[in-house]
């Protein structure tokens, strides 16, 4: 049972657009909470819809069947375990709905590889493009051709400079990740006993879902707990993530003697802020961060720095992406920007969490680990 005050505290939240929660006093009950609702607003400002409300009918899978259709898939990095599991949650539907899928691409983060990487595709006539922009304004261009040649777009996460929902693409999925940025707040509040000094690393980028992120943890950190200082901040451009955050850690470390925690961005620099926390004999760190990758998670398991993290749900948006594709091609009326809830994540539910992120148990090594 979520509190009164708590759910008044969420609403106020949506009500203004990815803004944090008032000041909570429990971060336990706060966290609770989360899973109930989604706190952010898409690209546009638009309000998200349920993951749950975007269905196809027997005769719509049947008449998509009936097409034939193909499918392209054009991520912007596919290195870790989040973009594997929006692939599988992809490939997965679009077997059921009888649409090939003719490519899967890989940009490293680098936009003039992600538009080469759609200008090879559109040689192949896709009817459907699936895909998350590196960088929105330099992308643009790539993604507004293909559109215009007639090809369905469905982004996850990033949205195109310029594009509106309806009109260029379909829509839009992404899991909720201011939500995913408060939970990270609320759990280091949790691990610190809500006291302290901690730092940030962050996502030197124009990208939209990260930024969400960073807005989040940061507005939760100083309006509901006042005895938590934020004492070094640095962003990170990659594309060695892990690197990058590594020797970020590595400095905050030694300028701030006293830090008592650490929140990454995602878990691949968490990665980096492990091995920099390690390297300085800091056993006692806290990190947190947002994503559910096995490296995490195994260190999660072992009661190591990983105190939490708030956990996207990748397999599940990649099956919303190929349904709302559906929509394109059948000219059905679609939501423009559909969301799923934040997903708090510690070692006390860790391998149900990893059930639900990746729709599969968890690994051995993490098995084995929690052992």
């Amino acid at each position: 049972m979520i509190s009164r005050r708590i759910l008044l505290g969420t609403v106020a939240a949506f009500a203004v657009g990815m803004a944090a929660a008032p000041a909570i006093a429990d971060p336990a009950s706060a966290l609770a909470a989360l899973e109930a609702t989604v706190l952010s607003k898409g690209p546009n400002g638009e309000d998200p819809a349920a993951a749950s409300s975007v269905e196809l009918s027997d005769a719509d899978m049947a008449k998509i069947r009936d097409m034939g259709a193909t499918a392209a898939i054009v991520m912007h990095y596919g290195g870790n375990d989040w973009s594997q599991a929006q692939i599988n949650g992809l490939e997965t539907q679009f077997e059921r709905m009888g649409i090939e899928v003719i490519a899967v691409t890989d940009a490293g983060f680098k936009p003039e590889k992600q538009v080469s990487d759609i200008e090879t595709i559109m040689a192949r006539s896709p009817d459907i493009i699936v895909s998350i922009p590196t960088d929105p304004v330099a992308t643009a261009s790539a993604y507004r051709a293909a559109s215009e040649a007639g090809t369905t777009l469905v982004f996850m996460d990033n949205v195109p400079a310029g594009f509106t929902a309806g009109k260029e693409y379909v829509a839009s999925v992404s899991a909720d990740n201011y939500g995913n940025g408060v939970a990270a707040a609320h759990l280091m509040a949790e691990a610190l006993n809500e006291e302290g000094q901690i730092g940030l690393i962050f996502h030197a980028a124009d990208f939209f879902v990260t930024r969400q992120r960073y807005d989040a943890f940061k507005a939760t950190i100083e309006g509901d707990y006042p005895s938590i200082e934020i004492v070094a901040e640095q962003g990170i451009g990659g594309p060695d993530f892990s690197g990058d955050a590594d020797r970020a850690a590595n400095a905050m470390l030694t300028a701030n003697p006293g830090i008592d925690g650490i929140w990454a961005v995602w878990d691949v620099p968490a990665e980096g802020v492990i091995a920099a926390a390690r390297a300085a004999g800091r056993n006692d760190l806290v990190i947190t961060t947002i994503d559910l990758g096995e490296n995490v998670a195994i260190n999660m398991a072992q009661g190591g720095y990983v105190y939490g993290l708030g956990a996207q749900r990748p397999y599940d948006q990649g099956i919303t992406e190929a349904k709302l594709a559906g929509y394109g091609l059948l000219g059905k009326e679609a939501p423009a920007f559909v969301a799923l809830p934040a997903l708090p994540v510690t070692k006390a539910n860790l391998l149900d969490a990893w059930q639900a992120v990746y729709s599969a148990e968890a690994t051995d090594n993490i098995k084995n680990s929690l052992k």
